[in-house]
């Protein structure tokens, strides 16, 4: 059975384009036991919220399960607010959110930005199952790096990446990240394993 991965990308013109080279890495690094969806979201140079959050239902609605989310950049900030939102009638394992903007607080405050801003129990409503890793590039020219405690002070189980180097695309290099997701497969295949035998 494939391992089926949600890539939602980041906004900002010529954003789908930049970023399928990160979907292609991360293709790559897992092989051919997963599938990498990447669906192209609605008007990438405005990332109207509404839009996406309606887009990235529909993907997940129409995915096999186990579902492993990856957002980029605006695309991860979307992704971690509409989860608190929807209710998901599949397995969510793995929750991944590369050089995300944090929206209110000492985050961004662009205009609308209270729409994007996430609750204060956010952590109670995601997926319980599901693994969640946050990485963010030190030398990020788009996204300050400080976004990075922020999230991780409002999402404490999270397992945290700091990458030295790569700027907001990560070097076009997502092999820690491939890394991650097959460590989660196997943390789970052990977890079954277990189950089975306390039957």
């Amino acid at each position: 059975m494939n391992n089926h991965i949600l890539f939602i990308h980041g906004a900002g013109e010529g954003a789908y384009k930049a970023d399928a080279l990160l979907t292609r890495s991360l293709q790559q690094e897992l092989g051919s036991g997963y599938e990498v969806r990447y669906p192209v979201m609605p008007n990438e140079a405005n990332a109207p919220y509404d839009l996406w959050k309606r887009k990235i239902e529909k993907e997940i609605t129409i995915m096999l399960d186990p579902i492993v989310l990856v957002g980029h950049s605006v695309g991860a900030s979307h992704l971690i607010k509409i989860l608190t939102e929807i209710g998901i009638p599949k397995l969510i394992t793995g929750i991944f959110l590369l050089d995300a903007p944090f929206w209110g607080g000492k985050g961004w405050r662009y205009e609308g930005y209270k729409e994007l801003m996430l609750p204060k129990d956010v952590a109670s409503k995601l997926p319980k199952d599901a693994s969640l890793f946050l990485y963010h590039t030190h030398d990020d020219e788009i996204v300050p790096f400080s976004h990075l405690d922020l999230y991780a002070k409002l999402l404490p189980r999270a397992i945290v990446r700091e990458i030295e180097k790569g700027g907001h695309q990560l070097n076009n290099d997502l092999s820690q990240v491939a890394k991650d997701i097959k460590l989660i497969k196997n943390e789970n295949a052990i977890k079954r394993e277990n189950n089975k035998m306390l039957q």
